[in-house]
């Protein structure tokens, strides 16, 4: 998970960003991995979560568009963001 907070004025071009990446993710099509990124309550506010099969690992750095979202991510962002893993405790049909 990666939550991060930016500026109103760079909340249209996150959302673009996002959709540009959920595109090449999907293109992509890789195994093992689920991805999903929602915006908060407060419009500014954005959660990206990434969910990986036991033993897969994280395909996101070989996908280019994922790759520059990342990097673009530290322009947007108040303060650095960085991932924080989850434990989910309870779900259903959200993650597997």
């Amino acid at each position: 998970m990666i939550r991060f907070s930016t500026a109103e004025a760079n909340v249209a071009e996150v959302e673009s960003a996002i959709a540009t990446m959920s595109a090449g993710i999907a293109a992509a099509r890789p195994a093992g991995t689920r991805y999903a990124a929602c915006k908060l309550a407060d419009g500014r506010t954005f959660l990206l979560l990434l969910e990986l099969a036991d033993g897969a690992t994280n395909p996101l750095p070989d996908i280019p568009e994922a790759r520059e979202f990342q990097q673009r991510m530290t322009g947007w962002a108040g303060e650095p963001p960085a991932p924080s893993p989850v434990t989910v405790v309870g779900s259903y049909g959200l993650f597997a």
